[in-house]
């Protein structure tokens, strides 16, 4: 019971600080409020539009790749841990992950998946229909 009792301290020692920076900042702050600073922020940009407009799938498929390599990378610290008891069977099982790893970014670089701009799709899609004239 004790290591829970600490573990309970610190978690009421979080949660007071952060109730009492909001109730400090509440009466301290100051209190002059504009139609700027009531809008919605929407990372620097002036919000446009409706908010449910469709994005481009591009801008998930960065994200779901973006994740995938993260998650894959996140094994590399156990295996960096455990490197001296591995030996060096374990060293090549992880170079194989990392060429693994390597191999799937240059197949996603070079399908053109990272690319946001236009400037490569409009090429490619010239190429395309030149072959197809």
């Amino acid at each position: 019971m004790q290591g829970w009792f600490s573990i309970l301290i610190m978690i009421a020692l979080g949660a007071g600080f952060a109730l009492f920076s909001v109730l400090l900042s509440n009466v301290l702050g100051p209190r002059r409020p504009t139609a700027e600073k009531s809008a919605p922020y929407e990372c620097g940009m002036p919000p446009v539009g409706d908010a449910r407009e469709r994005q481009s799938v591009k801008f998930y498929l960065v994200a779901m790749i973006f994740l995938l390599f993260d998650i894959e990378v996140a094994f590399l610290y156990p295996w960096a841990m455990a490197l001296r008891d591995l030996g060096w069977n374990g060293f090549v099982q992880v170079l194989l992950f990392m060429a693994l790893l390597l191999a799937g970014y240059l197949y996603v670089w070079r399908k053109g998946a990272l690319d946001w701009g236009n400037e490569k799709s409009e090429a490619a899609e010239a190429r395309k229909t030149q072959r197809v004239a």
